[in-house]
């Protein structure tokens, strides 16, 4: 096994570092959730951590690592007497995304525990992580029927496998850390609240901080055991001082005045439920134990809110976490004073070793109590910062931008600015007709490992859901024959069936949308907006990925290559320009050049495409032609798509439904995209699908 780099070792990331170390000295904190561009140390300090962990006190023998002073009654290799045990290294264990559930709660043998009734099981990844740290690493890519799993068990404190009727339980009481990069998407409010704090991360912007990482970083990849020897000093005072912290816990004071100051704060901004309150007093009492104090102190409180509730305040998924500090200062000196809220006494704890503000920014000693703010903002504001689509500008030779009635402007008329999208609001689904084989969601039918029941077959490679009826059923005609004299069923391996399911999963939602001269009136393009972030707000929920393609004056661009950051597509969409002509065409034809190398990348997953226009095609010799022979070719490939008809006036051309029928496709107007106006909007989408097939 390599040596990992030492936790006192990464420059910088005080919140970061902080947060792990609350956690270490109170695993009731409940876990970290680290967010952060690539390239940041997430990875690198959460592996770090298992080294500092003190050891803990298990069962000899068992899997399960049950303590020996209280055993679990129910462990799979139990009963176990109340005894002396071993003592081990906590453990950490990462998850992949790509796991299958039976890695990470365990497998079961079905064919013995049918044939012998014998509960053979082999323990999985929450069964290793019991009583240390569980790892996941890129956790807003987790798959849904995983995310479960990981809810199930971090409320209930156990994993429970069931299979027809067989089950096994085991404790599974683990400290819960991930790391992900929101650019590919985010996480699912459930799991989101699930992680005690949350801290974000950004490089350094210092030159002389950049270089020691570089530093330390070379010296780490040229001599690993002789860096972790330099800075083994630095790691065990660190390790001996969370064992004090853990010590002093249960003697530290949460008092009323700083319970008040914890109710006010999350009553102030608005989160959802209790469990905020309860982080918050668990990670104010841990700050406490951490400074050497016995009295929670309104510093601890200030921090503890900066690192419990920025991911609980979202209200939806394209607003940025993070607090408003003026507002949280206001709220504490407001409900502060009380018996024991320690609004004036900010000295820090009896050694003195705090500033007055509670922190050391010039020290990246992680021996300080942290930074005391999380960093702001990224630089991901969906300006790429060259001149990019981000920025709204175009070059001054692009072509006129029309009118409302499609007709060029007077000369000296530039393109229109970009402006806010209206207010989103619900819509019905879209759905891709016929049944899919793609990834887990909850959009169009698919064949999935876990949904309704819909028949059986033989297992392709190791069995993970048993049809019990079919297997039965094939293992019956054959019983006299294989000698069967008592009441037991002979099963063989050749009985075994698999149980086919059908479930939902998610596409890849590719929109299309017309950003020329025609759609440049501002109360319009704002309707449009709104109608596209209202979309988009539906895909983030349905777990799709999503692609923006924009066209406008000559060409078409990518604004955005197929994500699953959803967050990403709502930037680049509050950021379009709009002007000059309208090439429908362009826009179609890169959009299929885009699905087509989708397709090569992920052949399971289907697309939907939905084209936002007027439909006046415009530029060049036979525009509207050209823009239907392009249609065409997603109608012969069996593309679903859905039109969203944005032209308005008196007069009404019908040029969005003419391409609609070209794309084998429905239409629909931005009235009719809302969830009250659309009802039959899915039977259209699948009825077109049909009769262009």
């Amino acid at each position: 096994m390599s040596t990992p780099f030492p936790f006192t070792a990464v420059v910088g990331q005080d919140d970061l570092r902080l947060a792990l170390l609350l956690n270490a000295v109170s695993p009731a904190v409940g876990g970290v959730l680290v967010r952060g561009e690539k390239g940041t140390a997430k990875s690198t300090a959460v592996r770090a951590l298992s080294a500092l962990m003190p050891q803990v006190e298990v069962v000899a023998g068992c899997r399960f690592s049950c303590a020996p002073a209280a055993p679990d009654p129910a462990c799979p290799d139990g009963p176990h007497e109340a005894g002396p045990g071993v003592s081990r290294p906590a453990r950490m264990v990462e998850l992949p995304v790509g796991a299958s559930e039976d890695r990470l709660v365990g497998a079961l043998d079905i064919e013995r525990a049918l044939a012998e009734g014998v509960k053979a099981f082999e323990p999985g990844l929450l069964a290793d992580a019991h009583r240390g740290l569980l790892y996941v690493d890129e956790v807003n890519l987790l798959h849904d029927h995983l995310v479960d799993l990981l809810l199930d068990a971090a409320a209930m404190g156990a994993s429970y496998v069931e299979r027809e009727g067989v089950s096994v339980r085991h404790a599974a009481r683990f400290l819960l850390v991930g790391t992900m990069n929101p650019e590919e998407g985010e996480l699912r409010p459930q799991l989101l609240d699930r992680f005690g704090l949350t801290v974000e991360v950004a490089a350094s912007r210092e030159p002389d901080q950049r270089v020691e990482v570089v530093r330390r970083r070379l010296a780490y990849d040229d001599d690993p055991d002789g860096f972790a020897t330099r800075w083994a000093d630095e790691e065990s005072a660190v390790r001996a001082r969370i064992v004090a912290a853990r010590k002093l816990l249960p003697s530290v004071r949460l008092g009323d005045g700083a319970l008040r100051q914890i109710a006010a704060t999350c009553a102030a901004f608005e989160v959802d439920g209790m469990r905020a309150d309860i982080v918050m007093a668990r990670t104010a009492t841990a700050l406490a134990a951490w400074s050497g104090r016995t009295d929670v102190l309104a510093e601890d409180v200030r921090q503890a809110a900066l690192l419990a509730l920025p991911h609980r305040r979202r209200r939806n998924p394209f607003d940025a976490p993070g607090l408003d500090e003026d507002r949280l200062d206001e709220t504490l000196e407001e409900f502060g004073g009380g018996d024991d809220a320690g609004g004036s006494d900010t000295t820090g704890g009896p050694d003195g070793s705090q500033d007055s503000d509670g922190s050391d920014e010039d020290d990246p000693d992680p021996d300080g109590p942290g930074g005391g703010r999380p960093p702001q903002d990224g630089p991901d504001d969906g300006n790429d910062g060259d001149g990019g689509e981000s920025s709204g500008e175009v070059p001054a030779q692009g072509t006129p931008s029309e009118n409302e009635n499609g007709q060029a402007p007077s000369p000296g008329a530039g393109e229109q600015s970009p402006v806010r999208a209206a207010e989103p609001f619900r819509t019905k689904v879209l759905s891709v007709p016929g049944l899919g084989e793609g990834a887990a969601g909850r959009r169009s039918r698919a064949r999935t490992e876990h949904g309704r029941t819909t028949g059986a077959r033989r297992p392709r490679g190791a069995l993970t859901k048993l049809h019990l009826a079919a297997t039965v059923q094939a293992a019956a005609p054959h019983q006299r024959a294989r000698g069967r004299s008592g009441p037991g069923l002979v099963v063989r391996r050749d009985d075994l069936r698999q149980a086919t399911r059908e479930g939902r999963e998610g596409n890849l939602v590719l929109f299309v949308v017309d950003a020329s001269g025609s759609m440049a009136a501002r109360q319009r393009m704002s309707a449009v907006k709104g109608a596209v972030l209202s979309l988009l707000l539906d895909a983030y929920q349905r777990r799709d990925k999503v692609g923006l393609v924009t066209f406008r004056g000559s060409a078409a661009e990518v604004a955005l290559p197929p994500t699953s950051s959803v967050d990403a597509a709502a930037v680049r969409l509050e950021s379009l320009p709009t002007g000059g002509r309208t090439p429908v065409a362009a826009g179609l034809l890169r959009a299929h050049d885009v699905l087509r190398v989708e397709r090569l990348r992920d052949p399971a997953r289907r697309a939907l495409v939905v084209v936002v226009t007027d439909g006046r095609a415009t530029g060049g010799p036979e525009p509207v032609a050209l823009a239907g022979r392009a249609a065409r070719l997603f109608a012969a490939d069996g593309v679903a798509s859905v039109v969203v008809d944005c032209e308005s006036g008196p007069v009404r051309l019908g040029l969005a439904g003419q391409l609609a029928g070209e794309l084998g496709g429905t239409a629909v107007t931005l009235d009719e995209l809302r969830a009250d106006s659309i009802a039959g909007l899915v039977r259209d989408v699948q009825g077109n699908s049909r009769r262009a097939a």
